[in-house]
């Protein structure tokens, strides 16, 4: 493991659990919940033993950070449309039906070097990666990180909720105007606002809305548990909604607009795209039913 970074505990008045230590300490880590990764992958030592969450620090006790060993990624070479390329990041339009990451060879990420330009920064990462994740299912704007400070930067963005981030879902039924969802999901706290962009008549559903999202929180699944607990499940959502209200065509939820601070110059960016052609498709071809089978 290659060493990143060392540093030495002072101003410690009592023993303090590793995991509670304070990350400002270190270059090398943007965030607690970075950190704790790092204690699971075994990557901190403390006087040169491996560091647990179980692990107390004390004051002169010597903290060092490794970087994981880089495993040679065999690139799966699936073309994504590129929004925005520079030495640093890249901002890309994820196709629904893969996952980010994970355990499997078709991968966003294992896609990425097929796609995007090599860092030149003297920070690169072995292979860009993705910040944040969307599901298998959903399509949309994603941040990738192609340098170490990059990365860490934009974690700290994430964890202090400073990117924000739209999206637009096909729903079942008529939904208000605009709302808040509050309930809690998988008992984590969780914030989502809503406004309906448009509502048609369905055969099938009685209505079918469009709606712009704005989640507040970022919990799994948040956007799909929220809108299945208001009786609105999102079109095609096999987990969370019913066979009745799948049309085929896969789960109708996009993320269509994101902004944040660029993580090396500061800059404000925005991004925005149109969800896939088969929302307006959807929302035409159910409408013009409706209105055969009821003149």
């Amino acid at each position: 493991m290659k060493l990143l970074e060392t540093h030495i505990v002072s101003q410690l008045t009592n023993p303090q659990r590793i995991q509670e230590y304070d990350v400002s300490h270190f270059k090398s880590v943007a965030t607690k919940s970075a950190f704790k990764k790092m204690l699971k992958k075994q990557l901190i030592t403390v006087n040169d033993k491996k560091a647990t969450t179980a692990t107390y620090v004390s004051e002169n006790d010597v903290i060092k950070i490794h970087e994981a060993e880089t495993i040679v990624k065999k690139i799966f070479k699936l073309s994504i449309p590129v929004i925005f390329e520079d030495n640093d990041i890249a901002i890309i339009n994820k196709p629904a039906g893969f996952p980010t990451n994970g355990n499997y060879f078709k991968t966003i990420e294992n896609a990425l070097p097929h796609n995007l330009k090599v860092s030149t920064a003297h920070d690169a990462l072995s292979y860009p990666k993705a910040v944040h994740r969307l599901d298998n299912p959903t399509s949309g704007i994603l941040i990738i990180a192609k340098t170490k400070s990059a990365q860490r930067e934009l974690y700290r963005q994430f964890e202090q909720q400073k990117i924000n981030k739209i999206y637009e879902a096909i729903v079942i039924g008529k939904t208000n105007e605009k709302g808040e969802i509050t309930s809690a999901v998988f008992e984590k706290e969780a914030f989502t606002s809503y406004k309906t962009l448009q509502t048609v008549p369905s055969l099938q559903n009685k209505f079918l809305s469009h709606v712009q999202l704005v989640p507040k929180t970022g919990r799994t699944h948040q956007l799909r548990v929220h809108l299945a607990s208001i009786n609105h499940p999102i079109v095609g959502d096999q987990l969370y909604g019913k066979e009745a209200e799948n049309y085929k065509k896969g789960l109708f939820l996009c993320a269509t607009s994101i902004a944040f601070a660029h993580p090396k110059t500061g800059e404000k960016l925005a991004f925005s795209i149109h969800p896939p052609n088969k929302f307006k498709s959807l929302l035409v071809r159910e409408a013009k039913r409706f209105l055969k089978f009821n003149d």
